[in-house]
């Protein structure tokens, strides 16, 4: 009997919800903890059954309640009252109607404490995990709690094994992440992403007596962790443990109860950046599908104060993305490798110098990026955007080391015959294998290629261009050796184009400032009636000359007598500064002129050399090609980044314009042609 002719009955209990109605949206909310029960209860009754089974009627009659609870609780699946001491389930409490509502709340209450805390039988405030509680509180509003809980006792899991359940369990989490990216869908990978995935993994490992220990940090209902090691198992003989952690208190309780029904699986609640509730594990294999563009604001002085000494940089406020990174690269052991779900963010985001940047570059001076490979479009249930997978490898071969690979999969798919949400396109298993035989491969294909991991370095030089006249000159070159600009002390300003460096001051509230009243009246005042905003120029004239910036020729000029001089490019630049009162002075608003070279600092993007000396040759030579200004050079900065479209773009092949011509002319024609039948 195939398990997935249950998806459709699941699925059908939605149906009074829209009919009571409760949003499609809100569904999941719905669904999940009545799922969860149905899916514990029938884990539950086959385990006793087989305990019966294994000790024989007549001896398991004779068991005390007390050694049967420890018995069952050695089982470490949960226990109930009602399922083990009353031999009753879910479906003989909806056989009767009357005392319905008492016996359901004795069930739920008869469960085990870690079970009744999942479920969210008592939940208050805080935690309410699954929130059974709320659920059957809106249910009871509508009248409709008993006929909905009967529908659920109806689906009989009990002949079904436990990989036979996580499939039906996958399937339905599915159909919630279609509707509903707030909830399920929210962490939800798809199953082909989850088969690639898997791949990529089963190819870097091998057959083994050591424990394959796996871990997921933002593991959400469990659907990855679970679905990697489920194909792991099917492929290797090999003993696999599980470990995730999550955040939303819903996704975490359908993982942890899950995980009690594998053998060897470990699921913990929290905020996996604040608290690692396995700071003191490492890893064989780490997997992740963390948010996308998600702020942690709300956890900022933890992640800052953070000792683990697990984040290298610390990234955007905007996105955590890379937090998630440098977290699962300290959680792998030495031999350890990882396959990470990452937007396009995490490829080029940020300066050279930022936090982004360089959490990029550690990771590739640390040689533990093996590739990275572009996923189609519309692949999730609740975005289009292209997504990446990280393949991370702490024992590369020979051949791809200190190199990264490239594989553009974004035309490696099958179209969906029906759209699952955001979803129209999947990996399909040739696309998958096609895609694993290129990373094994590790050479060069159309669709892939293969670099030194410093040809995704990048200088950016920084400079300090003087700019000069028309005639190639600036007003440095006419400053004494060690000056930056020269004094003037002025009889006369009129009005031009200035420069105010620090504020331009047009009213004054004496009443305010009535301290300032008397440096206003003899400093301030004078100078603003100096200001003629009808001239052209700024001219500045002191008892030996007369000073102003020709725009026309990007030039200072000096003007004595008649005579006028060449300065070179530079600016005037006007200041005014408060000065208490001395002893010799009352308090004043002083007003300075000074002339200075007309500075301004650039940058330069330059292909990177990982030889010192090469790289120095090369910024040099680009310079001395692209930069025909005066310049001093500034700091360098390595920035990192990693771009598809520039390694993989193809450009539109231009067509014929005797082509095009014939288009435009069939077009014309038929143009002509429809005219002529509306004359008609």
């Amino acid at each position: 009997m195939n398990i997935l002719q249950y998806e459709s009955k699941i699925w059908a209990t939605a149906d009074l919800l829209r009919g009571s109605g409760i949003k499609e949206s809100e569904w999941p909310s719905y669904m999940m903890p009545f799922f969860a029960l149905t899916m514990i209860e029938s884990r539950l009754v086959r385990m006793f059954d087989n305990l019966k089974a294994e000790i024989g009627e007549e001896a398991f009659a004779s068991i005390n309640k007390d050694d049967l609870y420890e018995m069952i609780k050695d089982q470490g699946q949960g226990y109930n009252i009602y399922i083990f001491e009353k031999n009753q389930t879910l479906a003989d409490i909806c056989m009767n109607d009357k005392s319905f509502d008492i016996d359901f709340d004795a069930y739920l209450h008869g469960f085990d404490g870690e079970t009744k805390d999942l479920l969210g039988v008592d939940a208050t405030e805080g935690e309410k995990f699954l929130d059974i509680k709320g659920v059957i509180s809106k249910l009871k509003a509508k009248k409709v709690l008993m006929g909905y809980t009967k529908l659920w006792s109806e689906i009989d899991l009990k002949p079904f094994n436990n990989s036979e359940i996580t499939t039906l369990e996958e399937h339905i989490k599915r159909k919630w992440a279609d509707i509903s990216a707030e909830t399920a869908g929210e962490q939800y990978t798809p199953d082909d992403v989850i088969a690639l995935i898997a791949d990529i993994i089963a190819s870097k490992i091998e057959e083994s007596d050591k424990l394959l220990k796996i871990y997921d940090c933002t593991c959400g209902g469990g659907n990855l962790l679970f679905g990697v090691e489920d194909r792991i198992n099917a492929k290797f003989k090999r003993l696999t443990q599980t470990y995730g952690q999550d955040w939303n208190d819903a996704l975490y309780a359908l993982a942890k109860i899950e995980s009690r029904f594998r053998p060897d699986s470990k699921i913990e609640h929290g905020n996996t950046l604040v608290e690692d509730k396995f700071y003191n594990e490492e890893f064989d294999v780490v997997i992740a599908n963390p948010p996308y563009g998600v702020s942690w604001k709300g956890y900022q002085k933890d992640i800052e104060n953070d000792k683990t000494d697990r984040f290298k940089f610390i990234p955007s406020i905007s996105d955590g993305q890379l937090l998630f990174m440098q977290h699962l690269i300290s959680k792998l052991d030495s031999n350890g490798m990882g396959v990470v779900v990452h937007n396009g963010s995490t490829l080029f985001s940020g300066d050279a110098g930022s936090a982004e940047s360089n959490i990029r570059k550690w990771m590739l001076d640390s040689d533990i990026v093996e590739a990275v490979i572009q996923l189609p479009t519309d692949e999730f249930f609740n975005t289009g955007i292209y997504t990446y997978l990280w393949v991370l490898n702490k024992n590369k071969s020979l051949i791809s080391k200190d190199k990264v690979m490239l594989i553009n999969a974004s035309e490696k798919f099958k179209p969906l015959n029906k759209s699952k949400g955001s979803k129209r396109k999947e990996v399909d298993e040739t696309s998958r294998l096609e895609i694993v035989e290129t990373l094994t491969q590790y050479v060069d294909k159309e669709y892939a290629k293969v670099f030194e991991k410093e040809h995704f370095y990048f200088n950016k030089q920084a400079i300090m261009l003087t700019n000069v006249d028309e005639y190639g000159y600036s007003f440095y070159a006419k400053l004494k050796q060690g000056k930056t600009s020269e004094k003037l002390t002025p009889v006369k300003l009129s009005n031009g184009e200035r420069e105010l460096s620090e504020f331009v001051i047009t009213t004054f509230d004496a009443e305010k400032y009535n301290y300032l009243a008397d440096a206003f009246e003899k400093d301030i005042k004078p100078f603003i009636s100096s200001l003629d905003y009808k001239e052209q120029a700024l001219v500045i004239t002191t008892s030996t000359a007369k000073y102003w910036f020709d725009a026309e020729q990007e030039t200072l000029i000096k003007e004595v007598n008649g005579k006028k001089d060449l300065l070179g490019c530079g600016k005037i630049v006007v200041k005014s500064a408060y000065k208490n009162a001395s002893k010799t002075q009352p308090e004043r608003i002083e007003i300075s002129v000074e002339l200075s070279p007309d500075f301004q600092k650039d940058y330069e993007i330059i292909p990177f050399h990982k030889d010192e000396v090469d790289n120095e040759l090369a910024i040099k030579a680009f310079m001395a090609k692209y930069i025909t200004k005066p310049f001093a050079y500034l700091e360098n900065v390595v920035g990192v980044e990693l771009n598809f479209n520039k390694i993989f773009y193809k450009s539109e092949e231009l067509r014929e314009v005797l082509d095009i011509m014939s288009e435009i002319n069939s077009i014309d024609a038929e143009l002509k042609a429809l005219e002529l039948g509306l004359a008609l």
